[in-house]
């Protein structure tokens, strides 16, 4: 048999490539000469009918398009590789693509079900090794959210499988160095084009000696995009910079503030931006540890309790002034930290500072508090500690003790840095290297999490996911693609400049993102919609179009013609007598009349249809819909930017820099097609722009779509 060709794009998910690279491979390893040729294409699909990452030319000389297509067509030319069962072992296959997502949300279910089915068997299909064991291997394998899964260990099932495919098989160590050639080769260009924009050699030391970095959220609101660049650029050097671990430990140290609502949502957005942490842990598993290590720097005399009240404290550290506390002895500081973990009223009074200067010109070094009372509950540890540690002296110890071997922060910690040093010496605790990056700020954008607070917990929006909020799942709602946020943020890098960011740019790479895939629809505002008789029109019918004039893989719609059709009045308003125009998706027209009332306002219209027109050579071409089909009320919804200032001063008050008219909305009427619209899908209406669909349709229920910026205006 001839060699057959397999073409991959380098730039597309893994997760999709490696199923059939695999099956490839055994093919090739299973015969004494290579049967299958495998090349790679820089590019993130390849052009054929499907838009697939995978093209399989076979013996028949004819290409076939996507990963499970390309499999079946390795399996025709090579039938020694089919299963006795091969109508299940096609079910299985048929579910591939499936397991390539990256939405943790979607794919758990997927793994479940996996996992139960092979409670009691060894292989996917019958009794021995079958192409669909190698493909779906293959899959979890590629994809990063499902490996990270799978070796926790919790579906013990799926693990044992996977395990045992992987000491199998061999050859799949030949498929995986093919694929990560290609993605070196990949990677190495994308980072020499990411650094047109952001510069990523920083420098870091002793990466040869393995890098482990840390996400450290505190489970107290919702991620926003803050958050979120501190998130990607630690995923980014541990995963694509250097072949390293990614730690997300959740910060959950002050009960009063944090609860498991938020802990689930940092989850959740985490796995939505792909990002998959090879450990998750908290900072309340150490609890017993730190406070060892407390008790530790007391008895060296490194720390000392402090019933100062908290005014008095800081008009202290602020002009260098001396606690009346500070020179307890360890015996007196001791009998009081054994006060505040027993939550004592005289304990509760009291906290522990560390001693490390008085009058340092860094603030930050000037007897921090290192733990406080809180007699709170905890979402995880409940009624065990009245006593927490702070972020400033628990962060440093987990640090070390998780084994992190670079901590990337943003700016706002660099006075803290020397505190940080200072924790790990004082305790004899293993360095880190800490790099601080610029946090990205953008104008007329609170990112201060207790005023995000504040506005929910007062009703200024509707909820953290509110689309005029810089949250993740704000910003989501608004219309923002996850892989146009990732690619913004990496743009921006780990500089430590500070710039305040306009919307504009974050919206214009959306845009990049959803133009070439939005289905294209029609939407006419209600209030004075214009409606038109065409003469020479034919009896109303329908025709299927495409959704996109440029992408004919999106589908189509149906667009109704006929003799009565409806207008903007706004564009109705600017036709005159005898003009000919261009209705849009079908020819032109000639205004033969215009009856408007007494303020301008137009009643109504007739044209006459003039097919045979020159497009060219109209001035006007415009948005209109056939009365004859049925119509679908929309509500359209555009949002302002919650602050009228560009960049906020200390002494501002939020009250009065708030926006209190943000919120737009216009009655609209949609062809038909848009009632089979689902919630979170974004679309471009001709001539109005892109929106997002919030709600869909339903019977005595407009659809809501919010609109989506594109860069062109601030909002």
């Amino acid at each position: 048999m001839s060699t057959v060709q397999l073409t991959l794009a380098s730039k597309a998910n893994q997760a999709s490539l490696l199923p059939v690279l695999l099956v490839a491979t055994s093919i090739n390893e299973a015969r004494p000469t290579p049967a299958v040729a495998i090349t790679f294409e820089d590019k993130a699909v390849l052009d054929g009918a499907e838009k697939a990452p995978v093209q399989f030319t076979g013996v028949s000389g004819t290409p076939v398009f996507g990963t499970v297509n390309a499999i079946q067509g390795l399996l025709n030319d090579f039938p020694f590789l089919n299963s006795k069962d091969q109508k299940l072992e096609n079910e299985w296959l048929a579910q591939l693509d499936s397991y390539t997502t990256f939405d943790f949300k979607t794919l758990d279910p997927l793994l479940q079900r996996l996992n139960t089915h092979l409670l009691l068997r060894s292989f996917v299909v019958g009794y021995s090794l079958s192409t669909a064991d190698i493909a779906l291997w293959g899959a979890l394998r590629g994809n990063r959210v499902g490996i990270s899964t799978i070796r926790k260990g919790a579906l013990v099932n799926l693990t044992r499988w996977f395990s045992f495919l992987e000491e199998l098989c061999p050859w799949a160590t030949t498929a995986l160095e093919t694929l990560h050639a290609s993605a070196k080769e990949k990677k190495d260009s994308k980072d020499k084009k990411a650094s047109k924009g952001a510069n990523y050699d920083i420098a870091l030391l002793n990466t040869d000696k393995g890098v482990v970095t840390r996400f450290p959220p505190e489970p107290s609101g919702y991620l926003h995009i803050g958050h979120a660049k501190a998130a990607l650029l630690n995923d980014y050097f541990a995963h694509e910079k250097y072949n390293g671990t990614l730690l997300v430990r959740f910060d959950d140290t002050n009960p009063t503030k944090e609860n498991s609502e938020f802990q689930d949502a940092i989850v959740e957005d985490l796995a939505l931006m792909g990002i998959k942490p090879d450990r998750t842990s908290y900072t309340s598993d150490y609890f017993d540890q730190l406070h060892e290590y407390g008790l530790q720097i007391l008895k060296e005399g490194k720390a000392y309790a402090d019933d100062t009240d908290k005014e008095t404290m800081a008009h202290e550290r602020f002009n260098g002034l001396k606690s009346k506390r500070r020179d307890a002895t360890v015996e007196e500081n001791l009998a009081r930290f054994e006060e505040m973990r027993k939550g004592s009223p005289e304990g509760l009074g009291w906290c522990i500072r560390a001693k490390i200067s008085v009058d340092d010109k860094n603030k930050a070094l000037r007897d921090p508090v290192i733990y406080r009372s809180n007699p709170d509950p905890h979402h995880r540890t409940g009624t065990k500690w009245k006593i927490y540690p702070t972020y400033d002296f628990a962060c440093p110890i987990v640090d070390s003790i998780e084994g992190v071997t670079h901590a990337l922060r943003t700016i706002e910690y660099r006075d803290r840095n020397p505190q940080y040093q200072w924790m790990l010496d004082a305790l004899n605790l293993r360095s880190v290297q800490v790099w601080d990056f610029a946090r990205m700020n953008f104008i007329r954008t609170l990112l201060s999490k207790r005023k995000l607070t504040k506005l929910v917990d007062e009703g200024v929006v509707w909820g953290w996911d509110d689309p005029r909020f810089p949250t993740i799942r704000g910003i989501r709602r608004r219309g923002m693609t996850i892989p146009a946020l990732r690619e913004f943020i990496l743009r921006q890098g780990p500089s430590k400049n500070i710039t305040n960011l306009d919307w504009t740019l974050i919206w214009a790479t959306n845009k990049k993102y959803i133009d070439p895939i939005a289905p294209r629809h029609t939407a006419l505002l209600q209030k004075g919609m214009v409606k038109a008789t065409i003469k020479g029109a034919p009896a109303a019918y329908s025709e299927e179009k495409p959704k996109h004039a440029k992408n004919p893989a999106v589908g189509t719609k149906k667009v109704f013609f006929g003799g009565s059709i409806l207008f903007d009045q706004e564009d109705a308003k600017s036709f005159k007598q005898d003009e000919e125009i261009t209705l849009m998706s079908w020819g032109n027209a000639i205004v033969r009349k215009i009856v408007a009332d007494a303020s301008g306002a137009v009643q109504e219209l007739e044209l006459d249809l003039h097919l045979e027109g020159d497009f060219k050579k109209t001035e006007k071409k415009v948005t209109w819909l056939s009365a004859d089909q049925e119509l679908v009320p929309v509500e359209l919804v555009d949002f302002d930017y919650l602050l009228n200032k560009d960049t906020l001063q200390e002494d501002d008050v939020l009250e009065q820099v708030l926006n209190r008219n943000t919120e737009f909305r216009e009655a609209a009427t949609a062809d038909c097609n848009v009632k089979d619209l689902k919630e979170g899908d974004i679309i471009q209406f001709e001539r109005k722009g892109f929106y997002r669909v919030d709600k869909a349709y339903a019977p005595g229920q407009p659809a809501v779509l919010f609109y989506i910026p594109t860069g062109k205006t601030g909002k």
